[in-house]
């Protein structure tokens, strides 16, 4: 595990304002930072912050480029290495009950039978390989990065669980076909309550894009999705539906491999009637009214993998469970 300290929140917040017009939407936490140094070999480690000696040393190394470029590229002030070392060490007591070898003790969890979940932080459209990349987190989200984050092999991923919501948001730039900019990109945004997590901004919406579930189907081997938020369409007269999109006048019926068929793609819309009905109180499928049984029915038929769950409100209970999230696939 690779530590965010000072200097990285500092160069994430520096170079995204230096970029203006090409910004990437960063949250400003250092995060791409500290990717980087992780792959430049110069990334500070938990296990560095029970040493002092190598500590200072890495963060010395670290500094040593990193100052001139705060210094001479964007006119700041150097950070002093033992403001950062000190900094650090004041979280060593806190830190070391809690650092183990979690490869192990995960390998012997599944040893012993028990479930193991592991939770990705981001969307497929963020990974670093996979995504809209500039437009990503520094990460692997898909379901490969469980296994290297975690040091299982991926024959022991055994579900696949996809997330996706009954529309689609997205925080911070990129490309977006089903993006909308009127009272229906309010309305969900709205009724979703559509702020971002970390930062609080206003997500971007837009309708379902078919395209894309299958990209997520496919990139991750989704056993299962689980489509959230399905109450919020309630009340829409009818309900688009990206089936596919229109790159220079030609149909593209998958996301274009080249990032700029996919900034220019033109969604293609099928329009499906909505319902009125208050669905917050369904709990199996039979209780939805028609409509949005044949809502999910069809953009399951387009995604790539059954929707083996539905979100129909906010609460932990407020959901219809169509196919078991646990057992046998």
């Amino acid at each position: 595990a690779h530590v965010i300290t000072h200097y990285h929140r500092t160069i994430d917040k520096v170079t995204e304002r230096f970029l203006g017009k090409r910004q990437i939407g960063t949250t400003g936490r250092g995060i791409g930072p500290t990717y980087a140094d992780k792959i430049n070999r110069v990334g500070i480690r938990i296990q560095d912050i029970f040493d002092e000696n190598i500590l200072r040393q890495k963060v010395e190394a670290a500094l040593d480029q990193k100052n001139h470029l705060l210094v001479k590229v964007f006119n700041r002030r150097a950070i002093d290495a033992d403001e950062v070392v000190e900094s650090l060490l004041s979280f060593a007591d806190r830190l070391r009950p809690m650092v183990a070898d979690t490869g192990l003790e995960i390998h012997r969890a599944l040893e012993r039978g028990e479930t193991v979940l592991f939770e990705a932080g981001q969307a497929t459209m963020l990974d670093v390989d996979h995504g809209t990349y500039p437009f990503v987190t520094s990460s692997s989200a898909t379901a490969g990065g469980a296994a290297t984050g975690s040091g299982i092999g991926p024959g022991k991923l055994e579900r696949i669980i996809g997330i996706v919501k009954a529309y689609t948001t997205r925080v911070g730039a990129g490309p977006f076909p089903t993006e909308l900019f009127d009272e229906s990109g309010e309305f969900l945004r709205a009724n979703g309550f559509e702020f971002g997590t970390t930062t609080g901004r206003p997500r971007r919406c837009g309708w379902y894009d078919a395209p894309i579930a299958r990209y997520t189907a496919r990139v991750n081997g989704v056993t299962d999705f689980v489509l959230t938020k399905l109450d919020v369409l309630t009340g829409l007269s009818t309900i688009p539906v990206c089936v596919a999109y229109e790159v220079d006048g030609v149909r593209v019926d998958e996301v274009p491999v080249n990032q700029s068929d996919f900034h220019h793609a033109k969604p293609v819309y099928e329009e499906f009637p909505g319902w009125t009905e208050d669905i917050t109180g369904a709990r199996t499928f039979e209780d939805l009214p028609k409509n949005a049984r044949d809502y999910v029915l069809a953009v399951e038929a387009m995604s790539g993998a059954r929707i083996s769950a539905i979100g129909v409100g906010p609460g932990r209970d407020a959901i219809v469970v169509r196919h078991d999230l646990l057992g046998a696939s």
